[in-house]
């Protein structure tokens, strides 16, 4: 859909632009309406928030921080860590934290926070999802790939 580029800027076809736009909100559409699973990807700073909110409001999963490396085609392993995570805020909220001295509470609240930041938005997704969304594909070229 790029005519060209000059001065480093890309000229667009919008035309062309809108009808596959409408393509794809078809595709997402009918991915939905049969209860499928759309996970939204972006970790760009600027799109961050934006892909976060957008998918608690579409009741869809995100990935907004960094993407790690086979969350697709590594599903297992990274199973195992969303129970990590699951077990974790399980043990914070039952008071087994309050048990342990401050420096393991210390290390297990790390341990949260970066399972949080990194799996939060899919902890719920139960499988691999049936749609990617990827906001800026050169940067989220490796989630691309692994799709």
């Amino acid at each position: 859909f790029i005519f060209g580029v000059r001065n480093k800027i890309h000229i667009i076809n919008l035309e062309i632009t809108i009808t596959m736009f409408k393509k794809a909100l078809i595709e997402l559409s009918k991915i939905v309406s049969l209860k499928g699973k759309i996970l939204f990807v972006g970790t760009k700073r600027a799109a961050s928030e934006s892909v976060k909110k957008t998918a608690i409001i579409c009741n869809q999963f995100f990935v907004n921080h960094r993407w790690l490396g086979g969350m697709l085609t590594n599903w297992k392993t990274v199973r195992q860590s969303i129970k990590r995570l699951k077990d974790l805020e399980v043990q914070s909220k039952d008071g087994t934290f309050k048990k342990l001295t401050k420096k393991e509470v210390l290390i297990l609240n790390r341990e949260l926070t970066n399972l949080e930041n990194s799996l939060g938005g899919i902890k719920n997704m139960g499988g691999l999802p049936d749609a990617i969304f990827a906001i800026g594909s050169a940067h989220e070229h490796i989630a691309i790939k692994e799709a």
